[in-house]
């Protein structure tokens, strides 16, 4: 096995918009290829970009061993961690549930080149996603781009109105660069045509729904370790408890309802105070933990009308959980009445309103609609199946001799 470290110290330093993925042609779909993936987005407590990654490797192991996959991520040291997991030295950051920040270009795309991929793709457009550029482009590799993140509208969040328009400026120049760039919702495609986007195509996230399904669940169990009664009516959000997921409105639309809706946070970190109608988790490591709290609770709650996509809410499908959830954004294009209720507004009585229509439905039955929509949907096949279409294909479209011409 080689030597990263000793490797990247040594190297220089150096739309259209579709509504499918490009086919490949069958010689392209059949012939195995290296695929790298790479993103700054993925720590111990990762959210949905690292599932989307692990689900992808066991897939590709599963379904096409012949396609070598490898992912190139942040760590304490630049080496390989395991077979197909290398990781770059990158600073870790005081917040945010252990995220690393990547400082160097040019080792990051030393790495990339010295992997020898056929095609990569890149998570985020900050150090990582800028060295998979650039290492295409040194080794004549197509690039692609998964957009898992609105970064104008984060900017706009955290930094204010002032924020937006020079992240967007940056934000289109580098998707711009990508050889193919693929968004998980109408929402975000829409976003990226703006920004003159044009070898772009929707692909949908997935969930594995032999890990998340209904038979995990006991409700009873949860309510007795919780310390809540029997009449519950048990909300859940699971994720990071960062700014955009707007967890302050989901309280206090719980709050404003009062007995005996009560709202869970799994992630938010067990000793945190929100609400006496409020119990907060640490960030649940283990998936089929997850998903057995997930099948435990009544419904789930999202209230990000900005949300890229919304895994999460996926989940809580799949466990056979209703959802109530913004009208807008990614989230707004996975749910609707059949298997949840979307809220008109974010704001605490919008999300207060949604909360008391569903409970006043069968519950049960909108669970189950839920459930069987993420079987028939949203299994992780599709998903997969396109992408490996979408990489064959850009492989096969760069290893092709040029045509020739006649007179």
């Amino acid at each position: 096995m080689f030597d990263v470290t000793a490797a990247t110290e040594t190297g220089d330093n150096l739309i259209r918009l579709e509504p499918e993925a490009p086919t490949a042609p069958a010689s392209a779909r059949n012939a195995g290829f290296h695929l790298i993936d790479t993103t700054m987005m993925y720590a111990p407590q990762s959210g949905g970009v690292k599932r989307y990654l692990m689900a992808k490797r066991a897939w590709l192991a599963r379904r096409r061993p012949d396609i070598r996959h490898t992912l190139v991520v942040p760590g304490a040291r630049t080496h390989v961690e395991a077979e197909g997991l290398v990781t770059v030295a990158a600073t870790r950051l005081p917040f945010g549930n252990g995220y690393r920040m990547p400082a160097s270009p040019s080792k990051w795309d030393n790495v990339l080149r010295l992997m020898e991929p056929d095609v990569i793709e890149a998570g985020d457009i900050f150090v990582p996603g800028h060295a998979a550029l650039n290492a295409g482009d040194a080794l004549g590799v197509p690039v692609v781009g998964f957009c898992h993140t609105d970064a104008a509208a984060l900017a706009a969040l955290h930094f204010g109105e002032w924020a937006e328009a020079p992240t967007f400026s940056f934000w289109a120049q580098a998707y711009q660069r990508f050889d193919h760039v693929v968004a998980p919702s109408r929402h975000m495609a829409a976003r990226l045509a703006d920004a003159g986007v044009h070898r772009l195509s929707i692909q949908q996230l997935g969930v594995d729904t032999d890990l998340f399904r209904p038979d995990r669940g006991d409700r009873d169990k949860l309510l007795r370790r919780l310390g809540l009664s029997a009449d519950t009516r048990l909300l859940v959000f699971a994720g990071r408890p960062a700014r955009e997921k707007n967890i302050e409105s989901m309280v206090a639309a719980v709050e404003r309802l009062g007995a005996p809706y009560k709202l869970l946070l799994v992630g938010a970190g067990k000793d945190m105070t929100w609400s006496p109608s409020v119990v907060s988790l640490d960030f649940e490591r283990d998936p089929v933990r997850l998903a057995a709290l997930l099948a435990s609770c009544d419904a789930a709650l999202h209230a990000n009308e900005n949300e890229i996509f919304g895994l999460f809410v996926l989940e809580a499908m799949a466990a056979g959980l209703p959802v109530i959830g913004a009208r807008r954004g990614g989230v707004g294009e996975l749910i609707d009445t059949q298997v949840g209720q979307p809220a008109e507004t974010v704001e605490p009585a919008g999300l207060a309103a949604a909360i008391e229509a569903l409970f006043a439905r069968d519950t049960a039955e909108v669970g189950r609609a839920a459930r069987r929509r993420a079987e028939t949907r949203h299994g992780w096949d599709a998903t997969f199946e396109a992408l490996t279409r979408l990489y064959g294909g850009l492989v096969a479209d760069n290893t092709a001799p040029p045509l020739a011409l006649t007179a």
